[in-house]
């Protein structure tokens, strides 16, 4: 297997990972934008739009259509947070050309680079904004994701203790953003805010699999939406560890009508030398682990005890 990065333009990199581990190849485009309470929610509705439609395929049957000629390849996008930064996915995976049928003569490699591409940075527009009606069906779903966070008890405590662990931080900020904030996104400024991503977010284009990487890079440095991109210098968040002043402890409750209760600890670890992240990340995974209830002779009834823990993930260069 070999690695291989190169910067196409400024704030703009290839990453290619040639290797005959798998039959199919997996393309991955990631925006990274910083995290703040102001542009989540925007951030958040963008690939959901975005996944509806492009110049070339008007809608989502078009696009499913075009995947199903690809021997079923398959398309994801979504956000993530990282650190202080807003991460936007994009994902295409395809049969590897060596196993496709000797008649047919696509090239799956170029054809899902292009259609990957073309979603990201060619979506459907009519007179200079997103399709109203896909804006406001997206708005809808991403709404019932927001409110539907409550649902899994687990999840909501944990993201509750990193909201007040990072109050008034870029970190504590809900990854799909707040209700409220939907109301005043439309197809307009929420397509005005598109095209600030484009110019302004840091782009890393992954492509793995059996390939010829001099082929694949010279594909995607000849396609059309990635020539017309400009150089950026992102203003990202690469490593956001400080000293926090607060060491005090908080004691954080919220009493709902449930059976089993929800006890989330969080530490915030402040790192003062290089490399110091990675111990400490193994160490956070050492506190995945089961406890035995025998350790708590005063819990009478049986249940099941576990430590779960997350590291704040905080460096996003490759």
């Amino acid at each position: 297997m070999s690695y291989i990065t190169k910067e196409i333009k400024q704030g703009i990199k290839l990453h290619l990972i040639d290797t005959e581990k798998f039959k199919t190849n997996l393309l991955t485009v990631v925006l990274t934008v910083p995290l703040t309470k102001q542009n989540v929610t925007l951030d958040t509705v963008v690939p959901a739009v975005l996944k509806m439609g492009t110049q070339n395929l008007k809608s989502q049957d078009e696009i499913s259509k075009k995947l199903e000629e690809m021997y079923g390849a398959e398309f994801d996008c979504g956000v993530e947070k990282i650190g202080d930064n807003h991460v936007l996915k994009f994902y295409l995976e395809t049969l590897n050309d060596n196993f496709k049928p000797e008649q047919d003569d696509q090239n799956l490699a170029k054809c899902g680079l292009n259609l990957l591409l073309d979603i990201i940075f060619n979506p459907y527009i009519e007179e200079n904004h997103f399709r109203t009606q896909y804006v406001e069906l997206e708005k809808n779903n991403i709404k019932k994701i927001i409110e539907s966070k409550i649902d899994n008890k687990d999840t909501y405590a944990l993201n509750k203790c990193i909201e007040e662990m990072y109050k008034d931080k870029p970190y504590g900020i809900y990854k799909y953003g707040y209700v409220e904030d939907l109301v005043n996104i439309n197809s307009t400024n929420l397509y005005e805010h598109y095209l600030n991503i484009v110019k302004t977010a840091k782009i890393d284009i992954f492509f793995s699999g059996d390939i010829d990487v001099e082929e694949i890079e010279t594909y995607i440095k000849e396609n059309i939406n990635i020539k017309e991109l400009n150089s950026r210098d992102s203003g990202i968040i690469i490593d956001s560890n400080s000293n926090n002043q607060d060491n005090k402890i908080k004691n954080i409750e919220e009493k709902m009508d449930i059976t089993q209760g929800k006890l989330v600890l969080g530490l915030d670890v402040n790192y003062d030398r290089e490399n110091a992240k990675f111990p400490i990340a193994i160490y956070n995974v050492m506190l995945r682990r089961k406890c035995n209830i025998k350790a708590f002779p005063k819990c009478k009834r049986k249940s099941k005890f576990s430590i779960y823990s997350k590291i704040k993930l905080c460096k996003t260069e490759i």
